[in-house]
């Protein structure tokens, strides 16, 4: 008989392709990795890791044994969520990721209301941008995401993954408060032609998509500071050092800083996603209920 906690073992180190990023995922030591793997290897008579260079990568055998433990593992979480929804009661544990605005705007009240009406849920939160959420989701490392794509270029969903729409979330441009265009009802983009801009890290998704929409409106975008936090950007607006997008949701409205409507419109889809096999857990439902029920009010 193989044992699942191996399985599950080898299946981490497959997913995080070493032992420490298994180690990390599993929360627990590299020295109970190394230890779980040896037993499944003496197991199974076979060879499952190799050493490669300072790393370690799967055998043959080891990789076609990680293949058949995904897909027990895929059957025990359906087993699981099937016993859970029959059972028909939100108790447990739920590991929910989301990107910061979403953790700041979305989290503290779906969290209350959580422990107010299922006190034998419990909710892990962790912030992750998007992407990392999507494959802690796709690596079994979390439950449930809150993830964001835009109006102008949307995300695809990864197979095997569901996802809930909770709401839009309206964009705003962010400039200093003496700016001779603070105090507009609305601008165009075309307005801030020749202003430098504070933008997400390259590379993310989000700045991806301000590149994508200044040029679709045949601006050549002067980046000028790069922060992946809204606070940072907007410390740097304040100072007068550029103008930057904000969306309104867990926005912080810092002295020095205005914001005005733009006429085309800015928004971001919020998602919660989930793994297809977990869709039936009682548990997760609740946890997409309270984020929807917290966000309804917030969407623009």
């Amino acid at each position: 008989m193989l044992n699942l906690e191996r399985l599950r073992t080898l299946d981490a180190v497959a997913r995080h392709g070493s032992v420490s990023g298994a180690a990390d995922g599993l929360h627990v030591t590299t020295s109970a990795v190394s230890q779980q793997l040896s037993k499944l290897e003496r197991e199974v008579g076979q060879r499952l890791l190799a050493r490669n260079g300072r790393g370690v990568r799967l055998t043959d055998a080891g990789v076609l044994l990680a293949e058949h433990a995904a897909r027990i593992l895929s059957q025990v979480q359906l087993a699981q969520a099937d016993i859970e929804a029959q059972r028909g009661r939100v108790v447990g544990e739920v590991r929910l990721a989301g990107f910061p605005t979403a953790a700041r705007g979305l989290f503290p009240g779906a969290l209350a209301a959580l422990r107010a009406d299922h006190p034998e849920l419990r909710v892990r939160t962790t912030e992750l941008e998007p992407e990392p959420g999507v494959r802690a989701v796709l690596r079994g490392d979390a439950d449930l995401a809150i993830v964001l794509d835009w109006s102008n270029k949307r995300a695809p969903v990864p197979g095997g993954l569901e996802r809930a729409h909770l709401f839009d979330d309206t964009a705003d441009v962010a400039l200093p408060a003496a700016h001779p265009l603070a105090g507009r009802e609305a601008v165009d983009l075309a307005d801030f032609a020749d202003e430098e801009w504070v933008s997400w890290p390259e590379g993310e998704f989000c700045h991806d998509w301000l590149m994508f929409t200044l040029r679709s409106q045949g601006i050549e975008p002067r980046i000028g500071h790069l922060a992946g936090e809204h606070h940072t950007q907007l410390a740097l607006v304040a100072a007068g050092l550029g103008v930057c997008v904000t969306p309104r949701l867990g926005r912080p409205v810092p002295e020095g800083v205005a914001f005005v409507p733009v006429r085309q419109k800015m928004r971001r889809h919020i998602y919660a996603t989930w793994r297809a096999d977990a869709g039936r857990r009682p548990s997760v439902r609740a946890v997409v209920g309270a984020l929807r029920a917290v966000a309804e009010p917030l969407g623009c």
